[in-house]
């Protein structure tokens, strides 16, 4: 999924939520009733998941659609977990989509809220990984899978030809392979090799599962300040900004520009990021994706996850009999839909079903003719598994201080072991 600004949650009041007036209590019954007839969608990212919802929108079979709401994955969040800790799910929609990473803090937190998807979710059809992400304590899966997290090596096959280099300068690399290119493009052509928001720790998330390490061990036990992967990962970090191999953003969508423009040449990002880089329309044909690059300080692959999805059901919202047909019928079982995907927003898919589409086996003539899709599904299968437990948002809200003052020159070992302390402190 995309770019998210780590902070702690902060409870909005239930009245923005409620509606209010003198006859508050008829307009009460009024909402109700049009509740139960309704099915409404909360996603985030206009050219991705939003557009997807449109897209199944179109296929489904129903004469009544659904209805699709945009909003930013904070405000959704933060609506959710206001909601549903007050116990009134009055405003919220029948479907949302979770990110991964934040999809056992709500189950955990708030068990009876969700739908269980166990009858129209069959295991077999989908990647294996999803289910850590969306299966209850109770062995029942809750999300419907949707977007693979799977991570690339993007980079303008143009620009680095500019600055001497060819393809096998970016495949099969490390991490400090990767800078010494950033720094022979600098030198050459006067960009940077890819664009850092220091408020988003993505590229250390990547780095670290790439490992097989996180913020917590299999167990929930916090494992910062001896964590080798986690350290070498902030280390590259500091290092991009500080050799001004990277290009300093303040957020989201300067990140966008800097690629759509021209201004940096790469970006080791998720597969969902391919439908911002592809709003450049004059650049088809100039991008390649390679396979993320490798630590050194210990063992791990050329394959990652960054973000992904899976959409889920609030029980008792609307109707929840509808929208599971809706899910069933599009995002778990459509060939159809899947195919138009791919080509519309650049989706990599957890449906196993959407490596026969047509689409999916084609060359894509943005990124130079290569079968990106086919190379997606292949680095998917060998991300290594990690347990992202409860709290990684709560840990990150905390790490981005720490990443921040590594930045500005402070010891490293010493800010790992001091974050050690205050996460345990934090979440325990």
């Amino acid at each position: 999924m995309k770019k998210i600004l780590y902070s702690s949650l902060i409870l909005l009041s239930t009245v923005a939520l409620v509606g209010c007036g003198s006859n508050g209590e008829k307009k009460k019954e009024t909402s109700k009733k049009n509740d139960t007839e309704t099915v409404t969608a909360w996603a985030w990212d206009p050219t991705f998941n939003v557009k997807a919802l449109d897209e199944a929108n179109k296929i489904y079979s129903s004469d009544k659609k659904i209805e699709v709401v945009p909003s930013s994955q904070d405000d959704i969040v933060q609506k959710l977990n206001t909601a549903l800790t007050a116990g009134n799910k009055e405003g919220l929609p029948s479907i949302v989509l979770i990110e991964d990473y934040k999809a056992q803090g709500f189950l955990g937190s708030y068990p009876e809220a969700f739908e269980d998807l166990s009858d129209i979710v069959d295991k077999k059809d989908f990647a294996e990984y999803k289910f850590g992400a969306s299966t209850g304590k109770d062995g029942k899966i809750y999300g419907m899978p949707f977007d693979s997290g799977v991570s690339g090596l993007f980079y303008r096959t143009d620009l680095l030809k500019e600055a001497g280099l060819k393809d096998e300068d970016m495949t099969d690399i490390s991490w400090k392979e990767y800078i010494e290119v950033g720094k022979k493009v600098k030198t050459k052509t006067g960009k940077n090799l890819l664009s850092l928001d220091p408020s988003d720790l993505g590229p250390i998330r990547i780095m670290m599962q790439s490992a097989g390490e996180w913020y917590t061990d299999k167990d929930g036990q916090v494992t910062i300040e001896k964590n080798k992967a986690l350290k070498e990962g902030i280390q590259l970090y500091v290092q991009m900004l500080k050799e001004d191999v990277a290009l300093s953003v303040s957020d989201w969508d300067s990140g966008v520009e800097a690629l759509n423009t021209g201004k940096v040449v790469s970006a080791p990002s998720g597969s969902w990021y391919s439908s911002s880089i592809m709003q450049a329309k004059d650049q088809e044909g100039k991008w390649k994706i390679a396979p993320i690059p490798t630590l050194t300080t210990v063992d791990s692959v050329h394959a990652s996850s960054i973000g992904g999805g899976s959409w889920y059901v609030l029980k008792g919202v609307g109707d929840t009999k509808k929208a599971k047909e809706f899910l069933k019928e599009t995002f778990g079982s459509s060939k159809e839909l899947t195919n138009v995907l791919v080509k519309e927003i650049g989706l990599v898919s957890t449906l196993k079903a959407a490596e026969e589409t047509e689409n999916y086996q084609a060359p894509n003539k943005f990124y130079s003719e290569q079968k990106v899709y086919e190379d997606f599904s292949e680095w998917m299968n060998e991300i290594p598994t990690v347990n992202y437990g409860k709290h990684t948002n709560e840990i990150e809200a905390i790490m981005t201080e720490f990443v921040q003052r590594a930045i500005g020159g402070e010891d490293l070992d010493a800010l790992l072991k001091e974050a050690q302390s205050q996460v345990e402190s934090t979440i325990n």
